[in-house]
């Protein structure tokens, strides 16, 4: 993944913390297990949302509903959404959460609406993504497992966090982190990775931090935990591969978290996200092919933090 490919200089030997999983090979049993488990959610989440829309619904509501969900301004504004956050996401390898949050809080949504439907949104991105990786042998079986408990427990807690306190008191600093983040991005443009020569410290710590700011700021999981790790000399491949695939479950824990506190209301924008994080993917791939990794960060870190500065403005006037 271009992201990362500011290693060392030429001759630098570089001894990664965590051996890279040769594809072909074997997954641990552990994995196979992740692996597995995925796969079912995610198939049993389709057969759920497929049956009940088609048992629930006659023909005539069923065309009803459709018609009701294409003339709502707020569809439109998270397929838009949901292509451009998609497009970055697919060409950085993060930033898909703080993008999709920024935007919905800018359409008018709400910290809870907005994390709520990113998350629940992620359940099938993340998914796909991290059986991908695991299938590729770019999962590590220890990082994975130190990533996943805590991240969880972070996500539950962010949940509650968000969804307890009012939107009009959160809506300042969810922006101001956004803000922050933005510009965390944009430094990374400028920033040389230097090879780590033990494991990586404060897993678990890490994973609480990130796994809670991403759900009580609608995104972060990647930009915190994956640039620290990979920002500290850890193996990229390796790195990317695990902390995407412990995602899954990250957003599997938000996504109930916010179902139960938040209620299901947030389905026309979960829909929107997904139909358009669906076009953006080639689209996102031809965006890697052409531009530089130093040109997109510094047009996603830009990009966040004028619209988080402008969100954040707005919510400070009220």
């Amino acid at each position: 993944m271009k992201l990362y490919r500011n290693l060392p200089a030429k001759g630098t030997p570089v001894v990664p913390p965590l051996s890279a999983q040769p594809a072909g090979i074997a997954q641990p049993m552990a994995i196979r297990l992740a692996v597995g488990f995925t796969s079912l959610v995610l198939l049993t989440l389709t057969v759920f949302v497929i049956s009940r829309f088609a048992l629930t619904n006659d023909y005539a509501s069923g065309l009803s509903l459709i018609e009701e969900t294409l003339s709502d301004k707020m569809f439109w504004s998270a397929v838009a959404v949901g292509f451009l956050a998609q497009a970055i996401d697919g060409a950085l390898g993060m930033a898909y959460g703080i993008t999709s949050t920024t935007f919905l809080l800018s359409a008018g949504a709400t910290p809870a609406m907005a994390s709520a439907s990113v998350h629940i949104a992620e359940i099938f991105t993340t998914g796909v993504s991290g059986v991908s990786h695991a299938k590729l042998g770019n999962v590590n079986k220890k990082l994975f497992l130190r990533l996943l408990v805590t991240g969880m427990i972070g996500a539950v807690l962010g949940a509650v966090l968000v969804t307890q306190i009012d939107a009009t008191v959160m809506k300042p600093f969810i922006s101001a982190y956004l803000l922050i983040m933005g510009i965390y991005i944009l430094s990374k443009a400028w920033r040389t990775i230097k090879s780590n020569q033990g494991e990586p410290r404060h897993v678990g710590k890490l994973a609480l931090f990130g796994g809670f700011v991403d759900s009580a700021g609608g995104g972060g999981w990647g930009p915190v935990v994956t640039t620290s790790l990979v920002g500290s000399g850890n193996d990229p491949r390796t790195t990317i591969g695990s902390v995407n695939f412990a995602e899954f479950f990250l957003a599997l824990a938000g996504a109930a978290s916010f179902t139960l506190l938040a209620g299901t209301g947030v389905w026309v924008l979960v829909l929107g996200l997904v139909i358009g994080g669906l076009f953006a993917a080639p689209f996102a791939a031809m965006v890697t092919k052409r531009l530089n990794t130093r040109t997109l960060l510094i047009l996603v870190g830009v990009l966040i933090s004028v619209v988080s500065f402008f969100n954040l403005y707005k919510a400070l006037l009220v």
